[in-house]
């Protein structure tokens, strides 16, 4: 592995950790129950809305700071496939008016996280090696 493999996850990971956290401060400010309504519509307890901070918080922080970023990854790609099921499922197959698909954002969202979570942070982070 070459330093700049290192570098580019790093810059992977920074970018998506910040990205989805914004996401998540957000909804500290408004709280989750909007999200609580759509699980529940869906037969799920409510109360599952609040994994949104382990999502959107937690996980993208760990990514930020290269600490367990396979898991973190896996964490945010969950969210991820979440938040599509949930809120984005009729616009799967829809394309927007640029002619690109309407998931575009949430469809990089959950494909970096995925990359991620299979090649490491990298060892620019407190995981370093090892993550």
């Amino acid at each position: 592995m070459t330093k700049s493999d290192d570098t580019g996850k790093l810059v992977l990971r920074v970018a998506l950790g910040i990205l989805i956290l914004l996401h998540g401060i957000a909804k500290v400010g408004k709280g989750v129950d909007g999200i609580g309504g759509m699980l529940a519509s869906h037969g799920l307890p409510a109360a599952l809305a609040y994994l949104v901070y382990v999502g959107e918080i937690l996980a993208p922080v760990l990514l930020i700071v290269g600490l367990f970023t396979r898991p973190a990854a896996l964490i945010v790609a969950l969210n991820m496939l979440a938040a599509i099921w949930l809120v984005h499922q009729k616009d799967l197959g829809a394309l927007n008016g640029q002619g690109g698909w309407a998931l575009e954002l949430q469809g990089m969202f959950l494909f970096s996280a995925i990359a991620i979570a299979l090649f490491g942070g990298g060892r620019f982070g407190l995981g370093g090696k090892y993550n």
